[in-house]
């Protein structure tokens, strides 16, 4: 077996993981807190892995630019508010169906690519983008009559818009995070894929818990003395989150991105997983079609 299928298995496994861990937290803290420990708590993880690439292994550190940060702050702040979306959704609906609103990421993020700088959309592209909005649709009826007319108003529903909006600020960031890594190409000796995005996930996360923190302390200090009394799950989090991060850059050095983005559906199937062994949760019928569509959306854009 080649080596990036266990990596990309791994890294989706975590992922799901991640977002378990955030909806746990979401019972002890408040949706910033649990969008916090996944910034704040990755932070030492994020440093340890610069650190062994640069000291441990001698690869050179890039050096940041102008374009750098604009791209790095505008995708870390979409970050947060990605999560957070995330986070929050998850009161309102199963583990399976929220994480399956921001699976339409892939889809949104080709039309941000489009809008930001320029990449083509193609047709298998547009084709993509229609199957996942029809399975969001689906999820958004599925405990409702199923009519032409609510089927066309579900895309207004309160969570469905907050699941897409979150699906767009993952898009926002993961183009944003993919040219401020590009950016750093000429401050190294030679493109090194590993250390541009390595040094791009540590300086976006530094900076994502340094503003959230700030916030708490302006808006919300009663969640600091909580988000430290659960530092034991928070750490997890950020062990997970970081650990994920560090296997899809991995991955992506060893093949595709496409290939990568194909295989990483298997999430999915984690995502069922949790939601019905762990959390105990129901899903019915059109739910499942619905995460299903999203996943053939998905699919659709990376392979056509």
């Amino acid at each position: 077996m080649e080596l990036w299928i266990p990596i990309t298995v791994a890294s989706a496994f975590l992922q799901n993981m991640r977002s378990a861990l955030q909806k746990h937290l979401r019972g002890r803290l408040n949706t910033t807190g649990a969008t916090f420990v996944r910034f704040g708590y990755g932070v030492p993880f994020a440093l340890a892995y610069m650190a062994i690439l640069h000291y441990g292994l001698g690869r050179p550190m890039p050096v940041s630019n102008t374009g750098f940060w604009l791209w790095a702050v505008a995708g870390g702040l979409a970050q947060i508010g990605a999560t957070f979306l995330l986070v929050y959704i998850f009161a309102f609906r199963n583990f399976a169906v929220g994480t399956a609103y921001s699976r339409t990421e892939p889809a949104q993020a080709a039309l941000v690519a489009l809008v930001l700088v320029g990449e083509t959309v193609t047709i298998g592209t547009i084709l993509a983008i229609t199957i996942s909005v029809v399975g969001v649709m689906l999820i958004s009826v599925a405990r409702t009559e199923l009519t032409l007319r609510s089927l066309v108003t579900s895309v207004g529903s309160r969570t469905a818009v907050f699941g897409l909006l979150s699906g767009l600020l993952f898009g926002i960031s993961g183009v944003s995070y993919r040219y401020a890594s590009l950016s750093l190409a000429p401050s190294l000796p030679g493109p090194d894929p590993v250390v541009q995005a390595g040094y791009t996930l540590m300086m976006v996360i530094i900076m994502q818990a340094v503003v959230m923190l700030a916030w708490m302390v302006i808006k919300e200090r009663e969640q600091l003395l909580k988000v430290a009394a659960a530092w034991r799950p928070a750490v997890l989090v950020g062990f997970v989150g970081a650990t994920a991060s560090f296997g899809w850059f991995t991955a992506m050095t060893l093949q595709p991105a496409a290939v990568i983005k194909a295989l990483a559906q298997v999430e999915m199937l984690f995502t069922f997983a949790s939601s019905v062994f762990v959390f105990k949760e129901h899903i019915n019928r059109l739910e499942i079609a619905g995460c299903l569509l999203i996943v053939l959306g998905i699919l659709a854009l990376v392979l056509i």
